[in-house]
């Protein structure tokens, strides 16, 4: 199985881009104008989106170096602890609906305290795969397309989010422990 599993994984793009070209083809789509119209394009909305880009690094920059971060996991542990959330696993779940590679960063940093087999290693990678970066995702697509008023999408967002934690750590407890 694992075979099989292995020689599909190194197959996956290559069958993609093959599958691509001939519908393209059998289309009759100029490929080579398609791309470079779309190449264009992505271009176009790089810089358009580059102000909401700049807004975030510079909000991850300030809450690193100014020590917001250890206050709010200061802040959070003791209730993140009652209802079961390891402590440890905190700055990670502050992090990461803000920024993937901050998130990246602090995983390494868990699982080389901890071990990629303990439980806070677990649940982090759990954690991890469970999430997404809200704000960085809503600055890109947002801005992309101008939108200015979120109405309920960070509410939610965040909602969601506070659920994946809470899963990682139900699901790891169920599987781990």
């Amino acid at each position: 199985m694992m075979v099989i599993l292995s020689i599909f994984s190194l197959a996956a793009i290559p069958m993609m881009m093959t599958i691509i070209l001939l519908h393209g083809l059998v289309k009759r789509v100029n490929l080579y104008d398609a791309f470079v119209e779309g190449a264009a394009d992505g271009f176009k909305t790089a810089v358009k989106i580059m102000p909401y880009l700049i807004a975030i690094f510079i909000a991850i920059g300030l809450m690193r170096k100014s020590g917001a971060m250890d206050f709010l996991t200061q802040l959070m542990t003791k209730p993140m602890t009652f209802i079961g959330i390891p402590a440890e696993v905190l700055p990670l779940a502050i992090i990461r609906p803000i920024s993937g590679s901050g998130a990246l960063a602090v995983l390494q940093d868990i699982v080389n305290q901890y071990g990629p087999d303990s439980f806070v290693g677990r649940v982090a990678s759990t954690m991890m795969g469970s999430a997404e970066t809200i704000f960085y995702t809503m600055a890109v697509y947002f801005g992309a397309i101008g939108v200015k008023y979120s109405r309920h999408t960070v509410t939610a967002a965040l909602i969601s989010h506070f659920a994946a934690i809470i899963a990682s750590v139900v699901i790891c407890r169920m599987i781990f422990l």
